[in-house]
């Protein structure tokens, strides 16, 4: 079992925001957010990062901020009704990985190909929505934490949905912090303000492989694997996590992962050239 930086505890099961199918659904223009443009009909926002990275509205397969989109494994680039080793498309178990591993003990027969990042045709995020999109990098994760205001909401615009608030920083000394449940955010923020919205959308496969654990826990893949120099090993994959206490989100690393079979949300960005 792999070591994760959230601890995805049990609650109800609750889909009613997951939207299924291919990841490539219309957004309700109505619904979403002031975005800074489009690419290939996706709307994504500025938050004035370092990198220029543009980070998207929506989750791969929502149709507005607040939905929870399409959950996928890492490296998977389409839904499924059971999220765990015995489906996972690179390996039946952890040490019979096919692809992406760079220790020999982790490979199916000793495989190894040294590959630390998805390839396009792995990519949701490219898949799905094509043109500039990519899913994240663990680097990129980072930057989102490090240079944003997150802010904790149990009620995001209405929607009944909770999640982070990452608002494009006003101030340097505002980035890199956070405002959890128990603590009162700054008045100078409001969803007028630039930001996205990180839907608190659960996780498949941890442990029961047809659960989802919503309203608790948030996840998003990054693209990047986890080395086998980390506790895990590269059967697992960085990812950020967040709920109601941990903020800002937290992102795995340099020692952690989450197990590549389960099924988290895939936020898309556009790479920065900076």
């Amino acid at each position: 079992m792999s070591l994760s930086f959230v601890a995805f505890v049990s609650c109800n099961d609750d889909k009613e925001n997951e939207q299924s199918g291919s990841g490539n659904v219309p957004e309700n223009s109505s619904s979403v957010l002031s975005s800074s443009g489009k690419e290939r009909g996706h709307s994504y926002v500025d938050l004035g990062l370092p990198s220029g990275t543009l980070w998207a509205t929506c989750n791969v397969g929502a149709a507005t901020p607040q939905d929870y989109g399409n959950h996928y494994a890492w490296g998977e680039v389409t839904t499924k009704e059971t999220y765990d080793w015995s489906t996972y498309k690179y390996g039946s178990t952890s040490k019979q990985l096919t692809k992406y591993c760079d220790n020999s003990e982790y490979g199916k027969d000793g495989f190894t190909d040294n590959k630390i990042t998805l390839e396009l045709s792995d990519d949701a995020a490219y898949v799905n929505w094509g043109g500039k999109w990519r899913m994240p990098t663990q680097a990129q994760l980072l930057e989102l934490c490090d240079e944003c205001y997150c802010v904790w909401t149990e009620n995001y615009n209405n929607s009944n949905v909770k999640g982070c608030i990452v608002y494009k920083a006003k101030k340097s000394s505002d980035k890199g912090e956070s405002v959890n449940k128990s603590e009162t955010p700054s008045p100078s923020y409001s969803l007028a303000d630039t930001h996205i919205f990180l839907p608190i959308a659960g996780v498949y496969g941890f442990p029961q492989s047809l659960e989802v654990y919503t309203n608790v826990n948030g996840g998003v893949w990054s693209s990047t694997l986890s080395l086998s120099n980390d506790i895990q090993g590269p059967f697992s994959a960085k990812s950020m996590g967040f709920n109601h206490v941990v903020m800002p989100p937290v992102v795995t690393g340099p020692y952690f992962g989450t197990d590549r079979y389960f099924g988290l949300s895939v936020r898309a960005v556009i790479p920065g050239n900076k």
